[in-house]
C-alpha cells in the first residue's frame, strides 16, 4: 500500500515538503511560509515539530546525511568484496544521482554555501564531510593505500567536485569520468604501498 502525502504524519509531511524545496531552491530560498501551505499544516503544527527554520534545516540535513552515505556505501558493497573495487564502486552512487529528474548538486556544499559557518547547518554538513571521509578512509587502508589519508581526501574531493559539476550541468558523462579518475587513484595508491 502506497502513502500518499496527504496521509503522512504531519511531521513526517513537513519534512518531505522542506526537502523537495530545500533542495531545489536552497535553504534561504525557501521561507516557512510556503513549506507550511505546501505541506498543508497549521503554523502551530510546524513551531510544534521545528522551532525554527535552522532546527528544520538541521533535521533535513541529517536525513539526507543519513540517506547519501547509505547510498554511497550500497553503491561500494555492489561494487565487490574487495575494498579497491568499493572505493570506486562508490562512484555508481554518484552517477545515481546525476540521472534523478531534478538532480541539484550536493545538498551538502549548496547548504555550506547558504550557511554562516558555525551555524547549525554548516555543522552538520562539516559533521557529513568528515564521516564520509572517515568511512573512504578506511576503506583506503583496507585496501593497502600506502597514504589511506591522502587517498580518501582525493576521492572525497573528487565525489565533492562532480557533485558540485551536476548543479551546473547534468552532463551524465562527468561521473563516468570521475569514476576513471578513481580507479587511477586507487591503483596508484594501492600499488605504492605493494
Amino acid at each position: 500500500m502506497t502513502t500518499t502525502r496527504g496521509t503522512l504524519p504531519a511531521r513526517e509531511r513537513i519534512l518531505l515538503i522542506a526537502a523537495e524545496l530545500f533542495a531545489a531552491h536552497g535553504l534561504r530560498g525557501v521561507g516557512v511560509d510556503r513549506i507550511i501551505a505546501e505541506s498543508g499544516v497549521a503554523k502551530s503544527t510546524l513551531y510544534v515539530h521545528f522551532p525554527s527554520k535552522d532546527d528544520l534545516a538541521v533535521e533535513y540535513l541529517r536525513r539526507t546525511d543519513a540517506s547519501w552515505r547509505g547510498k554511497l556505501q550500497s553503491a561500494a558493497r555492489k561494487a565487490g568484496e574487495r575494498p579497491s573495487d568499493q572505493l570506486v564502486g562508490l562512484f555508481d552512487a554518484v552517477a545515481t544521482a546525476y540521472r534523478q529528474h531534478g538532480f541539484h548538486g550536493c545538498p551538502f556544499i549548496n547548504a555550506a554555501a547558504e550557511s554562516e559557518p558555525g551555524s547549525p547547518a554548516h555543522q552538520v554538513t562539516v559533521d557529513h564531510k568528515r564521516a564520509v571521509r572517515s568511512w573512504v578512509r578506511d576503506l583506503a587502508a583496507s585496501a593497502g593505500a600506502a597514504d589511506p589519508d591522502q587517498l580518501a581526501l582525493q576521492l572525497t574531493l573528487l565525489i565533492d567536485g562532480t557533485l558540485a559539476a551536476g548543479k551546473l550541468e547534468q552532463d551524465r558523462a562527468m561521473p563516468l569520468a570521475a569514476r576513471a579518475a578513481a580507479r587511477g587513484l586507487v591503483e596508484t595508491a594501492c600499488t605504492a604501498a605493494a
